[in-house]
């Protein structure tokens, strides 16, 4: 069953700012939020690992490029490189 809830704009623009790639959707991300904060699997200090790198809007735009980058085919299996630095 889908439903809707009501955030504050602000909450919005957080949980934006927290999207691994763009077209995550607001349900993916808090079910990954959820899921990663479950005190039986996590430690303290990997929820605190996973809290700061979750702030840090740079860091999740460089994984969404990463993405982008895969799907645009602009990426290169290692094992060419390998061989063309032989």
């Amino acid at each position: 069953m889908v439903t809707t809830i009501q955030i504050d704009e602000k909450v919005k623009a957080k949980l934006n700012t927290m999207k691994i790639h763009r077209r995550e959707s607001y349900n993916e991300l808090i079910s990954r939020l959820i899921n990663s904060s479950s005190i039986k699997n996590v430690s303290r200090e990997t929820l605190i690992e996973t809290l700061e790198i979750l702030s840090d809007p740079e860091f999740l735009k460089g994984i969404e490029r990463g993405i982008q980058d895969i799907e645009d085919g602009r990426i290169r299996p290692l094992s060419q490189i390998r061989k063309e630095l032989q």
